[in-house]
């Protein structure tokens, strides 16, 4: 047993540790690694991701994150591969395998099928000399870095692999130009797909606008700023130019004055903040939460096309 003292410099020296690895592998990207992207980025099969125990945990979050960046891919457990899923990867298919050895035998029947039909394959192992190495299209040669485990249970081999495979990623997407909008696209539902909405996307729109025009009478106002609710109105002037706003507050602050004879003009804030149709809606949010206001007029252009209010982006559980 450890003394309990030392369990946090156990958990430092271990992540230290991990660290170096990793600046050591940045600094020694695998000579086929482009060679890799370039040959993705050109061929029109899928990505078959494949590895044992550890490895196939990281080969599953690999192929999760291509596909969910625009890189069809997959998961196949090598034993069942063996057991009739080979007939999942077809010719124009490449396959890429993980394993530290590169002597997982499970993963040998899979080899023996890719060179038969001549799928490619990528490989990912610290081992060049290895039968994986050896029957690789692609070698992703790792640096070889003890365990941080004193027993060598798999942990920085895992960490280096997984940061090898998230860069592949990241280089796939950025190289293809794959935007935000994109990744919407496959992330309709969570937190990713809510904070990646626009403010389009929640605004209220044309017939729901709570407009006056700068000449109105104060009781105009009133009137439309309860049929709206929204706790403002946007005030415009005769070429539908935004050129204020009048909030509850700005009706309080005259609450003394002779408002019968006063219009939209005398009693709004001039140069009202405005937000873009395509901003992302979390920028609406940290705008109001800065301003410390509730609503903010959309703009597509110049032209006034809806407002979003602060209910619109809680009821959305934007955050």
């Amino acid at each position: 047993m450890v003394a309990s003292m030392d369990y946090t410099t156990l958990a430092k020296n271990s992540i230290l540790e991990q660290s170096k690895s990793l600046q050591i592998l940045a600094q020694d990207i695998p000579r086929d690694f482009a060679a890799l992207v370039e040959h993705i980025l050109n061929f029109k099969g899928r990505i078959v991701l494949m590895g044992m125990g550890k490895s196939g945990y990281i080969a599953r979050k690999i192929a999760a994150s291509l596909s969910s960046t625009g890189t069809p891919a997959f998961y196949i457990h090598p034993g069942e591969a063996s057991h009739g899923d080979l007939g999942m990867i077809t010719e124009i298919d490449m396959v890429i395998m993980l394993s530290n050895s590169g002597e997982t035998k499970e993963l040998f029947d899979t080899i023996n099928y890719c060179k038969r039909f001549n799928i490619k394959i990528a490989a990912m192992t610290m081992n060049a000399d290895s039968t994986l190495g050896k029957s690789s299209d692609f070698l992703l040669n790792l640096p070889i870095q003890t365990e941080t485990s004193s027993i060598s249970a798999p942990t920085t081999s895992s960490l280096m692999t997984l940061s090898l495979g998230d860069a592949l990623v990241t280089t796939l997407h950025q190289s293809k130009g794959f935007t935000k909008e994109d990744f919407k696209i496959f992330h309709p539902g969570g937190k990713i797909g809510t904070n990646l909405l626009k403010v389009a996307d929640i605004m209220k729109g044309e017939g729901n606008l709570p407009i006056v025009l700068e000449s109105a009478k104060f009781t105009d106002v009133i009137i439309t700023m309860n049929e709206k609710c929204l706790g403002c109105a946007i005030v415009l002037d005769n070429n539908d130019k935004i050129i204020g706003i009048i909030t509850d507050g700005d009706l309080r602050r005259h609450i003394n004055e002779n408002l019968v004879s006063k219009v939209a003009k005398d009693v709004m804030t001039s140069n009202p903040k405005t937000i873009s149709d395509s901003t992302l809606a979390t920028q609406a949010l940290f705008i109001m939460n800065q301003k410390a206001i509730t609503a903010l007029p959309v703009t597509h252009g110049n032209r006034l096309v809806g407002i979003v209010h602060i209910h619109d982006i809680l009821r959305h559980g934007i955050a």
